[in-house]
């Protein structure tokens, strides 16, 4: 009987290649912990500090180092970081050096609500609590705070954010009533109506030409009011 030494080569590759996973799987499961590492993604103004999270962490499983990796539940550690009010997603794993990684995405507050009660609006249009670490440069909310306004007022927010004139310079929104807002800039002492949501584009495009050729003139300090409420056009009042 003539003997398959081609398969017979293959078949000692293949144990030796099993054996091998076999024992690299095992000795990989028996290695513990060797520290936390923490990485906060984007937005690096710490609404929740590393400290807080290793707290976290301590105080739902205890401490992690020299844990053996195969009790760790990686996406039950996820879930529990996501559980703070300050994060908005996590991402648990373990690196080849041993570390126990975490890489978090920060909620991002764009308003702030001063009022009986106080909070951030974030970029979903979701309340957020303030930080004890942080305080966001964002425009401050006043009025009449109630669920409808705020879902106008996060929709305010989002236009202002994506044009870098009215980032800079829109400090604060002042909600006089529902389908009533009013906006105040960083370094004129003017009021402007905004009125109701509707034609954001067309309201800021008239005031943006107004402002232009106000501040051209060196007239913007003569004004009290900026109404946009009428269409397509700027109706001002006088100190």
């Amino acid at each position: 009987m003539r003997i398959n030494w081609n398969f017979l080569k293959l078949m000692a590759l293949l144990l030796v290649v099993v054996g091998l996973y076999a024992f690299s799987n095992q000795r990989n499961q028996h290695k513990r912990v060797d520290g936390i590492a923490i990485e906060f993604v984007g937005d690096q103004n710490l609404y929740i500090t590393q400290s807080t999270v290793n707290k976290l962490l301590i105080q739902k499983f205890g401490s992690l180092k020299n844990v053996p990796k195969e009790k760790l539940v990686l996406n039950t550690m996820e879930k529990a970081i996501e559980a703070n009010k300050m994060v908005k997603s996590a991402q648990v794993y373990l690196t080849v050096n041993g570390k126990l990684a975490s890489k978090i995405v920060q909620r991002k507050p764009i308003g702030r609500i001063e009022g009986d009660s106080k909070f951030y609006l974030d970029d979903e249009g979701k309340r957020m609590p303030l930080s004890m670490s942080y305080s966001a440069r964002v425009p401050i909310i006043t009025g009449k705070v109630t669920g409808e306004s705020l879902e106008d007022v996060y929709e305010i927010l989002n236009y202002i954010n994506q044009d870098e004139f009215l980032r800079k310079n829109v400090i604060g929104i002042h909600i006089a009533d529902l389908k009533h807002y009013q906006l105040r800039f960083r370094t004129n002492q003017f009021v402007v109506n905004l009125g109701a949501v509707d034609h954001l584009e067309e309201k800021f495009k008239n005031f943006k030409a107004f402002y232009a050729k106000a501040n051209k003139d060196k007239t913007l300090n003569k004004y009290d009011m900026v109404s946009l409420e009428f269409n397509n056009q700027v109706v001002c009042s006088k100190i």
